[in-house]
């Protein structure tokens, strides 16, 4: 899975399918390997065909790593500075008008004067008149039948016209709709980069923030970078913070060579070592950072960042508890002057992070914690007052009919109590009743902690996948570590199994409940009460 943003809904589909395009060229590549696998005790595929492909591993293997080893020299002579007409949408729309079919010819008359429909009459039937008639009789037979034919044709002819029109014209005005909408949404996305230029050359603060995120967009690593960040730009310092993920050394590239062995007909595969794939880790991290402040220093035309606050996070698994965790492992506080006068296709990138003050453990491998210099702030313009509410409950107070703002507040003050061991602090977002944050916990924790969604929902019926599914976009949405749907209901089946081996905690009712007994509080619910309290409308209005 990978988050991918553009400043416009245009420019992020665009990116999406680049990003799916690389991805179904490494499918392809794995499928190949895989079928050379599988035929590798058989003469199907040739011992030629087979080297070969040992030959390619190889020097995809090669690759891989010379491209680690450059990641910053390669970067250096390209044009990061955002061509805001370049990166308007193609204004031509490909789909040709539809063509109308060639109409039918309307079928010939019969001709009267033709000779099958006059008589021949011989010297019989000029002397005998009854035979005359006859076959005068059958000629004008043969032509009404002729006639009759002809009319059927001439109907079925104009029906079929009809027909070959009316299509014709439903697929011009379906072009002619489609062409339009095509139009009004090239129009609204190049609107939508006159904008950010505008407002970028203006040096305004929220397009600060959208233009250094297109930067970092075009930027291209190697598939397995995570490639997501999160950006903050404080204009009384013109300084921009970047939290940004990097990979964990368990994902990078540990294959050197592969050589095909014809007397066991098989692949053998060579490691890199383990101390060179550390170096190697560490090198290209102290890159990447360098590669950012670079990119984003020399895309700034109009000079709006004086300082650049760069962050590496890497996800990994904490060896002390075996969970998934995010840690912050290099941290570095940069001025443009300072970073503009250092020669970066000369230098050696560990050593010009240290001149630079940039912190971080002597082994980036190992991933230890650190503390940034300069951490993103957690303000959030959705944050309101909060009020208390969990002193007002006990054995009679009712979950499930609670006033839904209240319940968002109770929800908010239990997780902060839950929070509060660890220094951590939760604060509750304005009511929209649209499914979307309702708190948001801030735990301190270097490795299991992070910025936490919570959603409240005071349901009761049953909690299905879609809210569940709302919950895991948000997450993503929000740039969070893990999200928390609570609810004084319960959850189906299909919830549960949805948020296997992702960030998400399901809490029900009874979970709930617990919660509230642990921090010295006691409440109940009762779902058959609330529905008859509130009414069904009421009871669910969070229901999506």
């Amino acid at each position: 899975m990978r988050v991918v943003s553009g400043p416009t809904e245009g420019i992020a589909r665009e990116r999406v399918l680049e990003v799916s395009k690389t991805w179904d060229a490494l499918y392809k590549k794995q499928l190949e390997r895989e079928r050379l696998q599988a035929a590798k005790l058989s003469y199907k595929v040739s011992v030629e065909s087979k080297i070969a492909q040992a030959n390619e591993l190889t020097d995809e293997a090669e690759k891989a790593f010379e491209t680690l080893r450059t990641l910053l020299t390669t970067d250096l002579a390209k044009e990061h500075q955002i061509d805001f007409e370049g990166s308007k949408p193609d204004s031509n729309y490909e789909e040709e008008p539809p063509t109308c079919r060639v109409l039918l010819p309307p079928p010939p008359a019969p001709d009267p004067s033709a000779s099958t429909y006059q008589p021949t009459l011989g010297l019989l039937d000029k002397l005998i008149s009854s035979w005359a008639k006859q076959k005068a009789a059958e000629c004008a037979a043969r032509l009404a039948a002729a006639r009759g034919k002809w009319e059927a044709e001439v109907k079925k002819t104009t029906e079929t016209n009809a027909l070959i029109k009316a299509r014709y014209l439903e697929a011009i005005t379906k072009y002619e709709k489609a062409k339009e909408n095509f139009d009004a949404e090239i129009a609204r996305q190049n609107a939508a980069i006159d904008s950010l230029r505008d407002r970028y050359n203006s040096s305004e603060a929220a397009a600060i923030k959208e233009y250094c995120d297109a930067v970092l967009s075009n930027s291209v690593y190697p598939e397995f970078f995570p490639n997501t960040w999160e950006l903050q730009y404080i204009q009384s310092t013109k300084t921009l913070i970047v939290e940004y993920r990097l990979p964990d050394v368990a994902r990078f590239p540990t294959v050197k060579e592969v050589k095909y062995i014809k007397a066991k007909d098989e692949f053998k595969e060579s490691y890199l070592k383990a101390d060179l794939l550390n170096s190697l880790y560490d090198s290209a991290i102290y890159q990447t950072c360098l590669r950012v402040l670079h990119e984003l220093f020399s895309a700034d035309s109009v000079k709006a960042i004086e300082a650049i606050a760069f962050n590496g996070l890497v996800e990994a698994i904490d060896k002390a508890t075996g969970q998934m965790a995010t840690a912050c492992i290099i941290s570095i506080h940069v001025v443009r002057d300072e970073f503009e006068r250092i020669n970066l296709g000369q230098v050696d990138p560990k050593s010009c992070f240290k001149s630079l003050k940039g912190i971080g453990s002597s082994q980036l491998h190992v991933v230890t914690p650190i503390a940034p210099i300069l951490a993103l702030n957690r303000e959030d313009h959705r944050f309101i007052q909060a009020h208390e509410v969990a002193d007002s409950l006990n054995d009679s107070v009712n979950l499930a009919a609670m006033d839904w703002e209240d319940f968002e507040h109770l929800i908010r003050e239990i997780f902060e109590a839950e929070f509060k061991s660890t220094g951590g602090e939760v604060k509750v977002t304005q009511a929209s009743r649209d499914g979307g944050v309702d708190a948001i916990a801030f735990d301190p924790d270097p490795i299991r902690g992070g910025k936490i969604v919570i959603q409240a929902k005071r349901y009761t019926n049953t909690v299905g996948v879609s809210a569940v599914r709302d919950l895991y976009g948000t997450v993503m949405n929000e740039g969070a570590t893990k999200g928390i749907l609570v609810t004084t209901a319960d959850y189906g089946s299909d919830a549960y199994s949805f948020i296997k081996d992702k960030p998400l905690t399901l809490m029900n009712g009874a979970n709930l409940l617990y919660l509230l007994e642990k921090h010295g509080r006691r409440a109940k619910i009762d779902l058959k009460e609330a529905r008859v309290e509130l009414g069904g409308k009421e009871a669910n209005r969070h229901l999506p």
